[in-house]
């Protein structure tokens, strides 16, 4: 069984492809540089064909499966593909980044990209790489923070997009869920057992992995989430009676309710990207349903999924506030789905047998990592909403990984 985006007390358990882009002609920008946003694509292509190269064997291995994931491009041979990019360490924690094409190859453009380790930089690379010839955000230099259970118990955990560096976070066996970033990537708040037995909100400094209680009132205290901005925080806290929604400095304190509710639980807030509202779960109408509500109005309104008797894990797409991802329950699974604000229509993202569930958005708005399977091995899985290209981001060595959280800072 699930609950809703696991921040609930126990007693609210829930029921339960044409041809390949070609390279137009293209006009140098005022500083000289070629802009490669702009591409003309033959009519009904939707990928296009590249050849990652990197005199690092490891750089290269790591680049061809970065790329094989995305769903917008294709690896093909350098005599087939309308792109190499090609990735050359230049120092510890420096790349350069040469866009070829042709034959002979010509470099349409070059840069040299710094990051905190030669590995980040190189996956920055990658992410501008995408944004000189998709024309939208790279993700692969985002981070992760997910909940394991490597050492027997439920752990924080956190890690680059394709796991070559896995760090834990905690390790009190007391049942830790829910990471939520703050937004500079210094720390995260998460929820666990550890100090009496029922559920508290701690946050991590990740660095130097302190530990500290942010909200342990009486009743449940968890589902914390940092508004946009990253000076407050939303979270879910049931000393009224009821899981109600709450809104908190990140400094603490400054507590506000935002729902009154007399017998219904409410969970899984998640921000709008300009963060003027919340959408959330709710069971107000006897099944678990969506909701919007305004953050300086005070008032929510039920969101018309119209899809299904269960709707809850709700995602904003950081780059469109017209789509939410959700959970849905259909037949015998749980399914991703996805609502349009501008429509008022919802459609299905997973159809194929087996359980989808927590979905999460990456910085482009196109990508969602979401977890496979309720129960052990779940796995962290990454689905380009666009093609419905899904992949698998770690090995099965790894472990049970679920309810993970992305975070994206650009240089």
């Amino acid at each position: 069984m699930i609950r809703f985006r696991l921040v609930l007390p126990l007693a609210i358990i829930l029921i339960l492809c044409g041809e390949p882009a070609v390279l137009g002609q293209q006009a140098p920008s005022p500083t000289g540089e070629i802009d490669l946003g702009i591409i003309s694509r033959k009519s009904g292509s939707d990928v296009i064909s590249v050849h990652v190269a990197s005199p690092d064997a490891r750089l290269q291995g790591l680049m061809r499966k970065a790329f094989s994931v995305h769903g917008g491009y294709l690896l093909q041979t350098p005599e087939g593909a309308d792109f190499t990019f090609r990735f050359t360490p230049t120092s510890d924690t420096s790349v350069r980044l040469d866009i070829e094409s042709g034959q002979p190859p010509k470099v349409l453009f070059p840069s040299d990209v710094e990051g905190a380790s030669l590995t980040e930089a190189t996956l920055r690379a990658g992410d501008l790489a995408v944004q000189k010839t998709l024309g939208i955000p790279g993700f692969f230099a985002g981070r992760l923070a997910f909940v394991g259970v490597r050492s027997g118990s439920n752990e924080i955990y956190t890690s680059d997009l394709f796991f070559t560096s896995v760090r834990n976070l905690s390790s009190n066996r007391a049942d830790c869920l829910g990471p939520a970033w703050m937004p500079d990537g210094r720390g995260l708040f998460y929820t666990s057992y550890y100090r009496n037995g029922f559920p508290d909100i701690f946050r991590v400094d990740a660095a130097s992995g302190r530990h500290t209680l942010f909200a342990g009132f009486k009743g449940t205290n968890t589902g914390a989430t940092v508004r946009p901005g990253g000076r407050e925080v939303a979270m879910v806290l049931s000393g009224s009676g009821n899981s109600e929604l709450y809104l908190g400095s990140i400094a603490g304190g400054g507590l506000r309710r935002l729902t009154r509710s007399t017998d219904s639980a409410e969970a899984d807030p998640a921000w709008s990207p300009d963060g003027r509202n919340i959408i959330f779960t709710s069971d107000r109408l006897g099944r678990p349903q969506l909701f919007k509500l305004s953050i300086s109005e005070g008032e929510s309104r039920r969101v018309p999924t119209n899809i299904s008797n269960f709707n809850a894990e709700p995602a904003w797409n950081p780059r469109n506030a017209d789509l939410v991802a959700f959970t849905i329950r259909q037949g015998s699974y749980f399914k991703l789905a996805l609502f349009d604000f501008s429509t008022k229509e919802s459609r299905v993202l997973t159809s194929w047998p087996g359980d989808a569930l927590e979905p999460e958005w990456t910085n482009d708005g196109r990508h969602l990592i979401y977890t496979s399977g309720m129960a052990s091995p779940r796995k962290l899985m990454l689905l380009d909403t666009k093609t419905g290209k899904r992949t698998q981001l770690h090995a099965d060595s790894l472990g049970d990984a679920f309810e993970a959280d992305f975070l994206y800072i650009p240089r």
